[in-house]
């Protein structure tokens, strides 16, 4: 083969390769969201081949055609890999201008490319009226967006017309644990390039901040007569913790401007075109909202969880024929949306000879407008004892229903078991369930006595009458009185749940702690601060004997007053819980922002146990 058939067997494989990676073929009409009266703006058909004819644009009756249709194309191959892709475009583009202001329409453009007939998208474009700021319209505008600017250079003389925020929510009358959008929307006029300032404590709320992009883009909005270009900043769901009028207060952000300055040199004219750009400050404080929040109706059901919202619940058994010492597991699903954080564990009922463990709880839930939404999975897991027929009694899950401002109960499923006598082992269940505790498996029902061949009473001693022979009575007798006195003693301790609550609550606290250490080694951010709020907010439950659900950290600090706890122990308390809430979401080094609240956590949660064993 000659130089020339292999060029020619070479272009032949790299235009193949060309065109099997080629893009299907796409036809996209493009154009600005929003636009200013009076001002003109850009549309684009464009189509990835060149082999079009036949481009026929759409009516645009309520625009005025300034320019087009101008005809361009695009080429480009590159080799990426070892594989070759070529893009070829052709793109049609109009220069427009709006008659009136309104929301319009452009349907699709038709064309026919590589022999198939095709219909691009349609567009729709807002027109905002021009900016009236100091009487004037689009003609003062930037960078013809319709956007006022001035040319001070100093942070002082920037109007809080040209840049400010506003916060909204979403209610401001609502009941205790129900969900509402804090947002905060920057507007303004300048050439905003950067917005310092945090979130502060806001006392009567549980806050979570919504995820939103980090890059920020803005969009025009016509607002008090002024066009601003507008971006929401910030986002949150509150949950109020307690009753009254609380307030969201006002927050001062420091903004960075880029402005504009004009300048007489005629060097800067020639390399710069005549302006310089110097960078200013300004202070923008947020407005101030007070939301009134109205207590739960009374009539709350026993069983009250502190669930508040929209809510559904179902359950399932793991096997209702087993044997003893078999391990058996309901798993019950609550599903919904409102405060599911802050949702204490149903309980449920077992039958006395079943030995219960501490349940197991998935949360599996994302942040919405509306509060929480998605699932808490909870698995309970018992081990029966003695053989028999049992019902287990349904779960019952009470929640207060924002849409019927009434409360409800739902039930879960009535489970009928029957156990049979077995030598089952539940150590491999309980190795899968997270919060378990020591399983104490018992030996065989009778033991039997060893006989031996010899005589207790040897010939010739006189064991019948003699000491020996009455302390065999008088041990038992004195070790079974102090057997009773003990165990007597523990069941009037366990009978008091309250005084057993108090009693295991550092156990617990020391074993979520455990868990918090495990999520902080593995450097699951989100997981590890919920552990550690939820044992910080359960131990102190446990404590006082208050539900989770009516704890807010104003009661805390009454509730420890009360209890005698000296105040600055209260407020390293208090401290811990805002260093936790805030560390989640502080920009600063994670991992040295975990470690400090992983030892601050345990710090206080000593400090606190030896307080209050002083005070008991």
């Amino acid at each position: 083969m000659g130089k020339i058939q292999k060029f020619i067997f070479l272009f032949i494989c790299v235009m193949a390769g060309i065109n099997v990676y080629a893009d299907e073929i796409r036809f996209v009409a493009s154009a600005p969201d929003v636009v200013v009266d009076g001002e003109q703006f850009k549309l684009t058909f464009t189509v990835n081949t060149q082999k079009v004819k036949d481009f026929r644009a759409p009516v645009m009756n309520d625009f005025e055609v300034l320019m087009g249709p101008s005809r361009s194309q695009q080429s480009s191959t590159q080799i990426i890999n070892g594989n070759y892709s070529s893009t070829n475009s052709i793109t049609y583009t109009y220069i427009l201008m709006p008659k009136e202001e309104g929301t319009f329409t452009i349907s699709g453009a038709t064309i026919i490319a590589d022999g198939e007939s095709m219909k691009s998208n349609s567009v729709k474009i807002k027109v905002l009226p021009q900016d009236q700021a100091n009487g004037v319209g689009g003609n003062n505008s930037s960078a013809g967006r319709g956007i006022s600017q001035r040319p001070s250079v100093s942070g002082d003389k920037i109007s809080g017309k040209d840049l400010f925020i506003t916060a909204t929510v979403s209610k401001a009358n609502v009941y205790e644990q129900e969900a509402i959008l804090l947002t905060y929307k920057v507007y303004t006029v300048l050439n905003l390039t950067g917005l310092l300032g945090k979130m502060p404590d806001l006392k009567g709320f549980h806050t979570q901040e919504v995820e939103l992009p980090r890059s920020k883009t803005f969009s025009l909005e016509h607002y008090n007569g002024r066009n601003y270009k507008t971006v929401v900043w910030s986002q949150y769901i509150l949950f109020p913790q307690q009753s009254g009028n609380l307030e969201i207060p006002s927050i001062t952000y420091e903004g960075v401007i880029a402005q504009q300055i004009h300048s007489d040199d005629p060097f800067d004219a020639f390399f710069n075109g005549g302006s310089n750009y110097v960078e200013t400050k300004k202070n923008v404080a947020t407005p101030k909202l007070v939301i009134h929040v109205s207590p739960l109706p009374s009539g709350k059901p026993a069983n009250f969880s502190g669930a508040v919202g929209e809510f559904s619940v179902n359950s399932s058994i793991s096997t209702k024929e087993l044997k003893t010492n078999d391990a058996v597991t309901i798993k019950l699903v609550i599903s919904g949306t409102g405060n599911m954080k802050l949702i204490s564990t149903p309980e449920a009922v077992f039958p006395k000879d079943f030995e219960v463990y501490d349940p197991k709880v998935d949360n599996k839930f994302t942040l919405t407008k509306n509060g929480l939404s998605g699932n808490k999975v909870i698995e309970y897991l018992a081990i029966p004892r003695h053989a028999g027929s049992y019902k287990i009694p349904p779960i019952e899950f009470s929640y207060f229903d924002l849409k019927t401002k009434s409360y409800k109960t739902l039930k879960a499923e009535t489970y009928d078991m029957e156990v049979t006598k077995g030598q089952g082992n539940a150590s491999q269940v309980l190795a899968d369930f997270t919060n378990k505790e020591d399983l104490e498996m018992l030996g065989k029902d009778i033991r039997f006595i060893k006989m031996n061949e010899g005589s207790i009473i040897h010939q010739g001693t006189f064991f019948l009458g003699s000491s020996t022979y009455y302390l065999w009575y008088i041990i038992p007798l004195c070790l079974l009185i102090v057997f009773v006195f003990m165990y007597r003693r523990q069941a009037v301790e366990n009978a008091n749940m309250v005084k057993v609550r108090i009693k295991r609550a550092n156990k617990i606290a020391i074993k979520r702690m455990k868990s918090a250490e495990k999520l902080l080694s593995g450097n699951k951010k989100n997981e590890f601060y919920d552990e550690v709020l939820k044992t910080l907010w359960g131990y102190i439950s446990d404590k006082l004997n208050i539900p989770v659900s009516q704890l807010s950290k104003d009661n805390i600090e009454y509730e420890l007053l009360e209890y005698g706890i000296p105040q600055q122990f209260i407020e390293s308390f208090i401290e811990v819980l805002n260093e936790c809430e805030y560390a989640r979401y502080a920009p600063s080094n994670e991992n040295k922002a975990m470690d400090k609240v992983y030892i601050s956590a345990i710090d206080v949660i000593t400090k606190m146990e030896n307080q209050i064993k002083k005070h008991v």
